[in-house]
């Protein structure tokens, strides 16, 4: 597991993180939340959750049509959406 990674821009925040089965990528805007997740190894497709340990909701093979979901369940453009580095490679 490494350490957390957040960012801000405007109202939302992004937080990565990795456990030891998969790498989070969750955003908070408003009182909402949206998380995207993906296997450890990375080569799985991405999961949209509506938190950390929430439902899944959809799966997607690419890392943009999770970002157009997040930003949907969060009511904001998905160009708004702030993305810490070492989330950047997430998706087949």
């Amino acid at each position: 597991m490494s350490e957390p990674v957040t960012v801000t821009a405007g109202e939302i925040t992004a937080e990565y993180r990795e456990t030891d089965t998969e790498r989070q990528l969750t955003f908070s805007a408003d009182g909402r939340t949206a998380t995207v997740a993906q296997n450890v190894e990375g080569y799985a497709m991405l999961k949209v959750r509506d938190g950390p340990d929430g439902d899944e909701l959809e799966r997607y093979y690419g890392f943009d049509m999770a970002l157009d979901h997040a930003a949907e369940l969060l009511g904001v453009s998905p160009q708004d959406l702030p993305v810490p580095n070492p989330a950047e490679d997430m998706g087949m």
